[in-house]
């Protein structure tokens, strides 16, 4: 486990709302999480969780509050350089979000040339060491549709990391996996997490929470409803409605 710098603040999260139409999904979030910290957020369908975590890159919109990311940058400002902040932020979704049309090693340079104006040589040269580092060297002239889904998704993780993320976000990383495909996904995060990558990650899996997760997070109805390590929130939870979760799905 990484011993998490606990004087830097990476993500701040302060009394953050969020709205569609009149269903609040957010309502009153308040969340520090550390530099090189894993933080696994558990909690029943609806919860909030994966606009949570949409909301830290305002991938959704924030409609009150604030995510301060190093101490500087205020998402909910209107003015914020969103390109530029999510050079720094990661994100890897349920669905992969490949590009059908175009091999893997053209997935994964794409960004770093376009977005980031790297040479196409550098970025060829990290793509393949992310390719290696997720063991999907031989699959660089591959197609995704030619990938199955656990490979997709490694795919997805190393195109993310070709952008040298200082965070990154997990939507449900492995919920659109077979099941013996999503030991291999899980084996990438966890790497990266003995690396000291700050890592959010909204996921069900609970021994993969237990494992490698330095705080569990349960949300329900919009709110934090209790937060601690992952033995004091999953074996001991104090809230009714997270004692009431953990006995339907352990």
């Amino acid at each position: 486990m990484v011993d998490h710098k606990k004087d830097r603040v990476k993500i701040h999260v302060e009394h953050l709302k969020k709205h569609f139409g009149h269903l609040e999904v957010l309502k009153d979030i308040n969340l520090d999480i550390y530099e090189g910290e894993v933080v696994v957020i558990l909690g029943p369908s609806g919860s909030g969780k994966s606009t949570f975590l949409r909301c830290i890159n305002r991938l959704e919109e924030i409609n009150g509050g604030d995510i301060v990311i190093d101490g500087k940058i205020h998402m909910a400002d209107r003015k914020v350089d969103l390109n530029k902040v999510r050079e720094n932020i990661g994100m890897v979704f349920q669905h992969f979000n490949l590009f059908n049309n175009m091999n893997v090693l053209r997935n994964l340079m794409l960004a770093p040339v376009d977005v980031k104006k790297t040479d196409k040589a550098v970025a060829k040269e990290r793509a393949l060491k992310m390719l290696e580092r997720v063991g999907l060297l031989d699959k660089q002239d591959a197609f995704p549709s030619q990938l199955s889904g656990g490979q997709k998704q490694r795919v997805a993780i190393a195109r993310a990391l070709c952008m040298s993320p200082e965070i990154m976000l997990f939507d449900e990383p492995t919920s659109a996996l077979d099941p013996e495909m999503v030991g291999e996904v899980l084996q990438v995060m966890r790497q990266l997490a003995d690396e000291g990558m700050t890592m959010v990650v909204v996921s069900h899996e609970i021994g993969f929470a237990r494992e490698v997760a330095d705080r569990v997070i349960f949300m329900d109805g919009g709110y934090i409803v209790e937060q601690g390590t992952p033995d004091e929130v999953i074996l001991n939870p104090k809230n009714p409605r997270t004692i009431d979760f953990f006995n339907k799905v352990l």
